[in-house]
């Protein structure tokens, strides 16, 4: 197999990716500038966690962060990640403190982790450079 021919069998791969990314980000960047901007069901949800409306902030920094980058080529693995580990948090909190359904929550970090996983080579990439492999 040469090169030219994993270019094009990778391509689906990466039009799939591009899409989920996109609608994902704009979800979380959704999500987290309600947050920031103090809608009023917002405030009222990080009322009930009850550690602090600062934690409504950080929380709405994290997933407009986490968005961004989602959208940008060499940090959409890292994205990834770390919206996938927020949705973990966000499902303890549903359950533990709100006694809510966790299943929004579930379904982001789910399809966040699909992302990591179609863009398994960028962060083996990232991962070689951090450890300072090959």
């Amino acid at each position: 197999m040469n090169t030219a021919t994993m270019k094009i069998e990778q391509a689906p791969r990466r039009i799939g990716a591009w899409t989920l990314q996109v609608v994902v980000a704009l979800a979380f960047f959704a999500a987290g500038s309600a947050k920031l901007a103090g809608v009023a069901y917002m405030v009222q949800l990080f009322a009930q966690i009850g550690i602090g409306q600062w934690f409504r902030i950080v929380t709405g920094l994290v997933e407009v962060t986490g968005a961004i980058a989602l959208v940008h080529p060499r940090l959409a693995s890292l994205g990834g990640l770390w919206l996938a580990a927020t949705m973990f948090f966000a499902t303890l909190t549903h359950v533990f403190v709100l006694h809510t359904t966790p299943l929004p929550a579930i379904v982001l970090g789910l399809l966040n982790l699909v992302i990591v996983y179609l863009r398994r080579d960028e962060l083996a990439s990232i991962a070689r450079s951090v450890t300072g492999g090959t």
